[in-house]
């Protein structure tokens, strides 16, 4: 059984994710509107990674008979200036999951609620993974700019990533 504290944790968290998922999906619309559906498809793959993080943590409570409880989701933003500043967002946005997902990691241990510790590995681990991955998007959009062949470019190197 999940202790008060760590369920009512995991269920905050299930909103964050599922706002993560939302975040990405106005994302994804900026740039299908923007004409660069490869960022686009990454961002809708992204909002679909995010939905199933949601789903770990809120399948997780249920496992160790605890309540799942939704919350209402804040509205995403809907206009960028430019690529380059969707993803310092995505960057940013990776940075406060990570201090959260860090967080959940503290208060487990501190339960000594090792089965959640073990869980939340798995999410420290994904989140240096995401920001690495966002990281090098931003740095590649610096150094091609918003507009030109080098967007396009990367537009379809990220319009390659399918589905996880």
């Amino acid at each position: 059984m999940l202790s008060k504290k760590v369920q009512d944790a995991f269920n905050e968290q299930i909103k964050y994710e599922m706002e993560s998922s939302y975040l990405y999906l106005a994302m994804a619309a900026y740039f299908h509107g923007e004409t660069l559906d490869g960022m686009g498809q990454w961002m809708r793959v992204q909002a679909k990674e995010e939905m199933g993080h949601a789903m770990k943590f809120f399948d997780y409570i249920i496992e160790k008979g605890g309540k799942a409880e939704l919350a209402a989701l804040a509205k995403p933003k809907g206009k960028w200036a430019s690529a380059l500043g969707v993803f310092e967002e995505t960057l940013k946005h990776e940075q406060f999951v990570t201090s959260r997902i860090l967080g959940l990691a503290k208060l487990a241990d501190k339960e000594g609620d090792y089965a959640s510790a073990n869980l939340l590995q798995w999410f420290v681990n994904e989140q240096v993974e995401e920001e690495a991955t966002a990281v090098k998007i931003v740095e590649t959009l610096k150094r091609v700019g918003d507009s030109g062949a080098g967007l396009i470019m990367l537009d379809r190197e990220l319009g390659k990533r399918g589905a996880s």
